[in-house]
């Protein structure tokens, strides 16, 4: 059958109702064999008393089990009283109260989607987020049934380490070589946040003292041969605890906090309570191994998992369209935590360039959705960028309108209310709005509309009268949901600058407010379509400083000139819109060159506007700059940005005039660039500190920028930098620009240097994985037949999701001029492999789709390939729900 006639249902907010029953405690006993796993669950069920209509009947949720017995207290029951539909187990006739047996048998080694228990090398796991609980056992798999839970695992000694939520409150010997763990959580959660690890583990230990004073056992455990690459992730736990008490006062509340590193893993980390279950990616970490983004990557997604023990766990979702509940306000969480760890604005540039990249096109696309969506046919789908980091903009937006002591009070509020609850973003505001006095009512249009803003300012100075006026006008583009938007309101941090820098703000017909000491930062609230705002006491006419840190996820458009642009870079305040001015102007220049590239013209022998490489230079000379924010504000704006701005997508124009740019600029600051690389100690010991990455950064820019120019000297210093590098960032920065370089001797040395790499790294997963993208995403000629050789290749394992995003989606994803090469191979290839993924493992096939869900914003000959794909796939017998929902909603 094909998916056009299977057509999955879709489930709608709107029909939420509460469950009929609730299930208060939830024994397991999981009997782990060879080939085959018994679960028997004891569950004590109760009528739900909020329900309006009880029904007479259970329906349990369960996919790919085998039934044994089931039984209700103690009494088998016949098979003429329950019957089977296509994912439930309907009993009829149940009682007010019961206790409901049954025993499932499962098949945790053929279990590929890696949902539910599965294996993953030499260990048995669990992921359950969302609906993987009911792989397990038949059960009420929905977030808005919290049950306290009692486990035992039973299994071989040969998986001597036997794990699940909670405190460990028995074990012993069993015959036959068996052994037993039990385990209780007293916190009563969903089932979405069940785990279980059986498997032959090491592990790192560790305490902390909370400020009661209680002792927790801290525990990561991981294969014996990743011990030595723990201790970045048990840091960055213990300072997420104490930041979290200081930050939020929350407190940890079990006796153990338990990490357990999987290779095989769909997502980056989950959060189960008690027993967090991380990709391999996001808890290992040493200098020779990971790359200061791998350390950084783990320092926040071990805060994040963490903070989740409040926002998700002790306070969960209702329902699964109020996730960005828990996973928007945690990832605002540990982002700040991050920022505190390191450099605030840098942290910010960093969360804005990910925002503005995939968050803003997925606004624009086929999947676009509020942050609370009202429908969904596949649940897992909807773990997506507008859930995670617009979530958390439209929390930091909230956090900036009610001032750091009213949020807290707020969040302290909502704490308070509803620990121990599943609840919705309505009860999150409420808390907010009754702590703070703030009526947000208006605000709460962000959970609903979905797309971008946009902001069209322009201004006036009346020199006569020293005032100066800003008129803002914000619109929305239609959404599948919605054509016509509400206006949002939206706050704009701003300032003036003028010839000396920031100006005092004078807003006409206001209050100044003095708790705010800085009297030339101002947060601007923009509630109408159109809105004027005037200050007086103006001087000079000023030069604008619009959405200061980003406050809010819009696209703003003023009409800088480059004197404009250059004075912000160079003066004021903000870190943010100095880097964002940065990148406006590179804009312009890069747009100048595209211009001439679309015109015919040879852009290889084109000058540029100067002003960008005397901005630079400035730049550079700057010592009041963080040497990261030097590094960023040198780098021009990604080809996937460019491509989110553009209306109509021209791969080859934004690809080579970005070229050309960046050659233009590695010619004029040449000796600039000399200078950061030969002044920089290559034998320094490595350290993950702020000020040290920053340092790397900077450098290895310079370096990128030196590569270009094709001279042997800077090229061999590049091959001495990857041989003689005493940690991964410096040697992956060198082993990618060898790669990448046109030269005939970088491509000589690069080849010798990937072999090297493998025959020396071909034990360490992740390095491989590292290995696999730098090859997967090079952007000379004929890559795609390198990644499909890679394919064949002993390090490449088609099954495991990392290698499938290191080499599949690299390239889709990070490669735009040769996956969209014009042939429509590249669409060829991927359509190939998310075929074969959709039955393997349908949540990895439909993340892989985004590249051919954007076909509408490229040229006729390539929107047509592109959906010759989608279609291809759409014609596929028994397609997922998952890939169903996005391929029909992209053909649409």
């Amino acid at each position: 059958m094909s998916a056009l006639e299977q057509q999955p249902r879709a489930i709608y907010l709107k029909d939420y109702k509460v469950p009929d029953y609730l299930i208060t405690k939830t024994q397991l006993h999981v009997d782990i064999h060879d080939g085959y796993t018994l679960v028997t669950a004891n569950l004590s069920l109760t009528a739900n008393p909020d329900a309006v209509n009880h029904a007479s009947q259970l329906s349990l949720h369960g996919t790919d089990l085998e039934l044994i017995s089931i039984a209700i207290n103690g009494h088998e029951i016949p098979e003429s009283a329950y019957e089977f539909g296509e994912e439930t187990l309907t009993i009829k006739n149940t009682p007010a109260q019961f206790l409901l047996t049954s025993v499932t048998k499962i098949y945790p080694e053929k279990n590929t989607s890696l949902e539910g228990l599965y294996k993953s090398r030499t260990m048995y796991c669990t992921q359950c987020e969302a609906e993987g609980f009911r792989k397990i056992t038949y059960y009420l798999d929905r977030p808005d049934v919290m049950s306290e839970f009692t486990t035992t695992v039973v299994a071989d000694k040969k998986f001597p380490v036997l794990l699940s939520n909670g405190n460990l409150i028995g074990k012993g010997d069993l015959n036959d070589n068996r052994h037993f763990a039990t385990w209780h959580d007293p916190f009563k959660k969903p089932a979405y946040l069940f785990a279980l690890v059986a498997g032959d583990l090491a592990n790192i230990q560790d305490k902390f003292t909370t400020c009661s004073k209680r002792e927790v056992t801290l525990q990561i455990y991981v294969e014996p041969k990743d011990l030595d690459k723990c201790e970045h992730a048990m840091t960055s736990l213990k300072n997420s605890m104490r930041w979290d008490e200081e930050v939020y006062g929350r407190e940890y509340d079990l006796d153990i906090f338990m990490i357990v590193a999987v290779d095989d893993f769909n997502m980056g980390a989950m959060e189960n309570k008690g027993l967090n279950i991380f990709n391999t990616s996001c808890v290992l970490a040493k200098p020779e191994t990971t790359t200061d983004a791998g350390f950084q990557r783990v320092e926040g997604v071990v805060a994040h998992e963490y903070f989740h023990n409040w926002t998700g766990n002790r306070v969960t979702c209702r329902d699964w369209f109020q996730l960005s509940l828990k996973e928007g306000f945690t990832v605002y969480r540990d982002s700040e935590f991050s920022a505190d760890m390191g450099s605030p604005t840098v942290k910010r540039v960093e969360d804005v360039s990910l925002l503005r990249t995939l968050q803003f096109a997925e606004d624009a696309g086929p999947m676009a959705h509020p942050i609370r969506p009202e429908s969904y046919i596949e649940i897992s789908n909807f773990y997506t960028m507008t859930i995670y980091e617009k979530g958390a903009e439209i929390v930091r937006m909230l956090a900036n309108l009610l001032g750091k002591e009213k949020f807290r009070k707020g969040t302290d509020l909502y704490f308070e209310r509803h620990d121990g609850q599943a609840v919705t973003t309505e009860d999150f505001v409420a808390a907010l709005a009754d702590a703070s006095g703030r009526d947000l009512s208006q605000f709460k249009r962000w959970y609903s509309q979905a797309g971008t803003p946009r902001l069209q300012v322009t201004d006036n100075y009346n020199e006569d009268t020293q005032e100066y006026s800003l008129h803002i006008k914000q619109t929305c583009p239609p959404t599948p949901e919605c054509q016509q938007k509400l206006p949002f309101h939206i706050p704009i941090a701003m300032g003036l600058l003028g010839s000396a820098g920031d100006l005092p703000l004078y807003l006409k017909n206001t209050q100044p407010d003095f708790e705010t000491a800085d009297n030339t930062y101002m947060v601007l609230e923009l509630t109408q379509e159109e809105q004027t705002f005037v200050f007086e006491r103006v001087q000079e006419k000023p030069v604008p400083s619009l959405l200061r840190g980003f406050s809010a996820p819009v696209k703003l458009h003023y009409d800088y000139s480059r004197e404009n642009l250059m004075l912000l870079m160079s003066a004021d305040s903000d870190g943010f819109n100095r880097w964002e001015a940065s990148q406006q102007l590179s804009l312009q220049i890069i747009n100048d060159v595209m211009a001439a590239y679309q015109r015919g013209e040879d852009i290889n022998t084109i000058s540029i506007d100067m002003r960008l490489t005397e901005a630079f230079r400035k730049v550079l000379q700057d010592e009041s700059l963080d040497k990261a924010m030097v590094a960023y504000m040198l780098s021009l704006p990604s080809e996937a940005y460019i491509s989110e701005l553009a209306d109509v997508v021209n791969v080859e124009a934004i690809h080579y005039s970005r070229s050309a740019v960046r050659k233009i600029i590695a010619r004029e600051l040449l000796s600039e660039f000399e200078r950061i690389y030969k002044t920089y100690d290559h034998e320094q010991p490595y350290a993950a500190t702020a000020d040290a990455i920053a340092s790397r950064s900077l450098k290895n820019v310079a370096l990128a920028y030196l590569m270009l120019l094709n001279d042997d000297e800077i090229i061999r210093a590049c091959e001495q930098q990857y041989v003689n590098a005493n940690n991964m960032t410096d040697v992956m920065a060198a082993l990618s620009q060898l790669v990448n370089a046109e030269a005939p001797l970088a491509q000589g040395l690069s080849g010798n240097a990937l072999a090297g790499f493998y025959e020396r790294w071909q034990h360490e997963s992740l390095v491989v994985n590292q290995w696999l993208t730098v090859q997967a995403t090079c952007s000379l000629p004929n890559t795609l037949a390198r990644v499909k050789a890679l394919e064949i290749h002993n390090a490449y394992d088609s099954k495991n999701p990392n290698k499938i995003r290191a080499l599949v989606s690299s390239f889709c994803n990070n490669n735009a001029i040769n996956f969209h090469d014009k042939s429509g191979e590249g669409y060829k290839y991927l359509a190939d492999k998310i075929i074969v993924l959709n039955k393997q493992n349908p949540q990895i096939a439909s993340r892989l789709l985004t590249p051919l869900t954007k076909w509408k914003k490229y040229a006729p000959d390539r929107q047509q390939l592109m959906k010759s794909q989608l279609e291809r796939i759409m014609a596929e017998p028994d397609l997922s729900k998952d890939v169903f929902e996005v391929v029909s909603k992209s053909l649409v």
